[in-house]
């Protein structure tokens, strides 16, 4: 199981499309044959790898849950409109409000701070907690951080994208 995370930022074409789609099959297509193709390796593109996970958990009370956390920390991942039902693809929309509320909240979370979020993750988390995970999980927030920084200035939306 890969688990690969990327957000990307969406204009209103992008997600008036990806909601006109009537399948899950049809919107992966579209992110995979559009969006990726367009913003992988780009400014609008912000890869997580399998960081997500505990990125996810540490802003979400500890847990791998939709419904952890409080909001606008526990949307920085999963929360959000979620764009795809299938249990193979993780697809999570936020809008340019959600997208405005996440950035000033996450602004000036320092390392200290993130550290001690990344400490109360639940024993269930599948990584392997400690200072080496810590560091990739921050890394890959600071490269999330940016681009929700930058999708808030321009008032576009954020779609986080993983495989399961």
């Amino acid at each position: 199981m890969a688990c690969l995370g990327v957000h990307f930022v969406l204009t209103d074409v992008d997600v008036a499309t990806l909601r006109d789609l009537e399948t899950d099959d049809a919107r992966l297509g579209y992110v995979g044959d559009v969006i990726e193709q367009r913003e992988l390796k780009g400014p609008g593109a912000a890869e997580s790898d399998k960081a997500w996970d505990a990125m996810h958990r540490a802003l979400s009370g500890g847990e791998l849950t939709l419904e952890g956390g409080e909001y606008p920390l526990n949307h920085v991942v999963l929360g959000g409109e979620m764009l795809y039902d299938g249990e193979d693809y993780l697809m999570s929309l936020k809008t340019p409000t959600e997208v405005a509320d996440i950035a000033r909240a996450i602004g000036g979370l320092d390392e200290r701070d993130f550290r001690r979020r990344y400490d109360a993750i639940g024993a269930d988390y599948d990584g392997d907690l400690g200072d080496e995970d810590f560091a990739y999980t921050w890394r890959s927030f600071q490269v999330v951080r940016r681009l929700y920084l930058r999708a808030a200035d321009s008032g576009h939306h954020v779609l986080f994208t993983a495989d399961q």
